[in-house]
C-alpha cells in the first residue's frame, strides 16, 4: 500500500522537478556554465521547494526549518555539480541529458534527507 505522504511527494516532486529543471534548462540555454545554471536554479528552487514540500508533503508551516532545508540543498547541489563534472570528464557533453539523468537519484536522496532530518517531527506523526 502506498501511503498518503509518498503520493503527495510524487505529485509535488513532479511540480518541483519541472520548475527546477525548467530553470536549469533556461540558464543553460542562456549560455551560463553548468555550475552557475545549477547554482541559480537551486537557489530559486530551494525557496519554492521549501514551501511546497513543507506544506503539501510533510504538512509543516514551520519556517524555522528553512535553514536545515538549505543545508540539504547545499548537499544536493554539491552532488549535482559533481555528477555533471563526472559526465563532462568522461566526455558526455550534453548537459541537458546529464542534468536529466541526475534528477531521479538526487530527488530521492532529497526526499529521504528531508524526511529524516528537516521534517522529522512531521514525518514521525504520519
Amino acid at each position: 500500500m502506498i501511503n498518503k505522504q509518498f503520493c503527495r511527494f510524487l505529485m509535488v516532486g513532479v511540480v518541483n522537478t519541472l520548475f527546477g529543471y525548467g530553470l536549469y534548462s533556461f540558464f543553460v540555454y542562456m549560455n551560463l556554465h553548468y555550475t552557475i545554471a545549477v547554482l541559480l536554479s537551486t537557489v530559486i528552487g530551494v525557496l519554492f521547494n521549501f514551501k511546497t514540500i513543507g506544506r503539501f508533503v510533510f504538512e509543516s508551516n514551520d519556517d524555522s526549518l528553512v535553514f536545515k532545508f538549505i543545508i540539504i540543498y547545499v548537499i544536493i547541489y554539491i552532488l549535482n555539480v559533481s555528477g555533471l563534472y563526472i559526465f563532462e570528464y568522461f566526455d558526455y557533453k550534453n548537459m541537458y541529458i546529464n542534468g536529466l539523468m541526475l534528477l531521479i537519484p538526487l530527488s530521492m536522496l532529497s526526499f529521504i534527507l528531508n524526511k529524516k532530518i528537516v521534517f522529522k517531527e512531521n514525518y514521525e506523526k504520519n
